[in-house]
């Protein structure tokens, strides 16, 4: 499963799926098209090739610019490259994925994707708008349609060609197994939070079980203020080792058996968080014993993002 010991350019292999997943992987949730540009240009110079975007993020067509650019002047082939993006709920309607999932490939200027993941297992009410609300406020759900018939929709898109795996994104365990009992097509790539607060043990071992590649997302932990990068297991395992904090829980991730996405904003600390290396095992020892447990993203209970608010310290 695993194609390389080098953590930099380690290729996991999909299982239900064509291709290889690149372990490191830069996520695309920027808000500004002009940074998001900036930014996956730097991820790429830096050495990153597996590149997470979503509809979500309103922002495919500055990552598309970008990854064009980089296949134009030649460093890099299509065939080295994996992308990802997402269906938003409000398109789970089985007559809807496929509309959108080619608008999201016209908008990346890609001719397939290597990865589509149905973004949360919440479907919202249908239509242009991604975040319907009533009068209240609140969020609206359509209880029209159900997970299994909005993956059987993804099931034809691999069949069609143009996909060449399919997963799910911010779902808990117990809402996956159905799906994936019911699935021809097995999920590829399961991607969720995880990180030493919450390590998702049960769902990581569940995936190794039935040969799923579980993608960490936040594995530094949103950058909150504590977090997993001032935790005093990791400053101390990173001063040992001669390396950053980020840079012990980016090795921690892949070493347990994930993959992983992170979403470094400036050239620097992209260098940084591609130029990994393994920890020794008692590193990683320490690193699972950390006992603090804590959810930054509320988004698998409500199929809305939600992050913990940042605290800095005085």
């Amino acid at each position: 499963m695993i194609a390389s010991s080098d953590l930099r350019t380690m290729r996991i292999s999909l299982n239900h799926g064509a291709g290889q997943m690149p372990a490191l992987g830069f996520g695309t949730l920027i808000p500004d098209p002009a940074e998001t540009k900036r930014a996956t240009t730097d991820a790429l110079e830096a050495g990153f090739r597996h590149f997470d975007c979503a509809e979500r993020y309103r922002n495919e067509s500055a990552v598309g610019e970008a990854l064009q650019a980089g296949l134009a002047a030649g460093r890099l082939t299509r065939e080295e490259l994996f992308v990802t993006t997402k269906l938003w709920n409000t398109n789970h309607r089985p007559d809807r994925v496929e509309p959108a999932f080619e608008a999201s490939l016209g908008r990346l200027g890609l001719t397939y994707l290597d990865l589509y993941l149905i973004h949360t297992p919440f479907a919202f009410q249908p239509g242009d708008n991604q975040d319907p609300r009533d009068q209240n406020g609140n969020v609206i759900y359509d209880s029209g349609v159900t997970l299994v018939e909005t993956w059987r929709a993804l099931e034809s898109l691999v069949d069609g060609g143009k996909c060449r795996a399919i997963g799910l994104s911010d779902i808990t365990l117990k809402k996956l197994l159905p799906v994936y009992e019911a699935a021809r097509i097995k999920p590829a790539v399961i991607q969720v939070e995880a990180h030493p607060y919450l390590p998702e043990t049960e769902l990581l071992e569940f995936c190794k079980e039935k040969d799923i590649v579980l993608l960490a997302f936040a594995p530094l932990g949103h950058g909150a203020r504590p977090g997993p990068l001032e935790d005093p297991v990791i400053t101390a395992i990173a001063t040992r080792v001669g390396k950053t904090p980020a840079q012990v829980l980016l090795a921690w991730a892949v070493q347990r058996g994930t993959a992983l996405l992170t979403t470094p904003r400036t050239a620097d600390r992209a260098k940084e968080n591609f130029n990994i290396s393994a920890l020794p095992q008692e590193a990683l020892e320490e690193i699972n014993r950390i006992q603090i447990r804590q959810r930054l993203n509320d988004v698998v209970n409500t199929g809305s993002p939600g992050f913990i608010p940042r605290v800095n310290p005085a």
